[in-house]
């Protein structure tokens, strides 16, 4: 796909330090993840990778400011999550995510999950619908923000099984756990869930991923259960629109290398994340598709549009 001479690497690129933008605050999954990644891209940059943290506006505010004020050089790039294709749909956004950025390279994605305590009485989802049928709006679920991958996914879940649940947003999953485990919240529907589950706190229903997790080979997924809905919250790099082709290659193909440092691939396992790798052509034309989808599952669950 690259013109013959884009392949000559530019002697230049990289001779200086290399900037991550992080649109998540510090300690929290994605930024721990990342952080082992900026590792292994130093080593294979031979520069060094500084991780910024710029959250804000659902993870969108730092690719948004960096597509703004970067050149597109190579040396700024901002870790992309999947609420760049939503949110412009659900309010007034400062970024355009088709013409605003070049597509590097996609990583991973999340595993989202339903999960209920460990004292709560449904074994299964099966039991949470029939439960569900009989109090309908009564069992409530929570996720982060309305218009969020979990919120999207449960109301179409519902939907599709018949029964009707009251849904609470929450800020982030830290609030959500909370509730959860001191019985203000029935179900959680995102990722993030881990560390209850391993802890014994909580129980696993289902997982809304495209196959069964290797850590967690008894949980079956919504396919299986007969709900074609999958969530799987790709988290990539973006860099500002107008990157050479020859400097977006490099980052590519060291990104790439990097995605496979054991200390990042064991990251990725603790968080029950799926490998989501995408070269650049394909994860733009992913966005391309994800961006009219969001649109289609926005609109089938009644989230009012921008």
């Amino acid at each position: 796909p690259w013109p013959a001479g884009a392949l000559a690497k530019p002697e230049s690129y990289p001779s200086r330090t290399l900037t991550m933008i992080m649109p998540f605050p510090p300690g929290g999954a994605t930024d721990v993840q990342m952080r082992a990644l900026a590792h292994a891209l130093s080593k294979e940059m031979g520069q060094q990778v500084v991780v910024v943290n710029q959250p804000g506006v659902a993870g969108t505010m730092g690719p948004a400011a960096m597509a703004r004020s970067a050149a597109p050089d190579g040396y700024t790039f901002s870790v992309a999550p999947a609420t760049l294709f939503r949110l412009p749909h659900l309010q007034k956004v400062n970024f355009d995510p088709l013409s605003d950025f070049t597509y590097v390279i996609c990583l991973t994605g999340y595993t989202n999950g339903l999960v209920v305590r460990a004292d709560a009485p449904w074994k299964t989802l099966q039991d949470l619908f029939a439960d569900a049928k009989a109090r309908p709006g009564q069992i409530s679920y929570g996720s982060t923000g309305i218009g969020s991958g979990g919120h999207v996914a449960m109301e179409r879940l519902a939907r599709a099984a018949g029964v009707k649940f009251n849904f609470i947003p929450f800020k982030g999953m830290a609030e959500e756990t909370t509730a959860l485990l001191g019985g203000h919240l029935d179900v959680i529907s995102d990722p993030g869930w881990g560390a209850l589950v391993d802890g014994g706190k909580a129980r696993l229903l289902a997982t809304l991923g495209n196959a069964r997790l290797p850590r967690r080979p008894n949980v079956p997924t919504l396919k299986e259960l007969g709900y074609d809905i999958t969530v799987n919250s790709p988290v990539g790099i973006v860099a500002p629109k107008g990157m050479e082709p020859a400097v977006l290659k490099t980052l590519h193909d060291a990104l790439r290398k990097a995605m496979r440092d054991s200390d990042y691939q064991r990251m990725l396992a603790d968080y029950d994340q799926v490998d989501m790798y995408m070269s650049s052509a394909e994860y733009r034309q992913y966005a391309i598709d994800q961006f009219a989808r969001e649109k289609v599952f926005l609109s089938q669950i009644g989230v009012k549009l921008q």
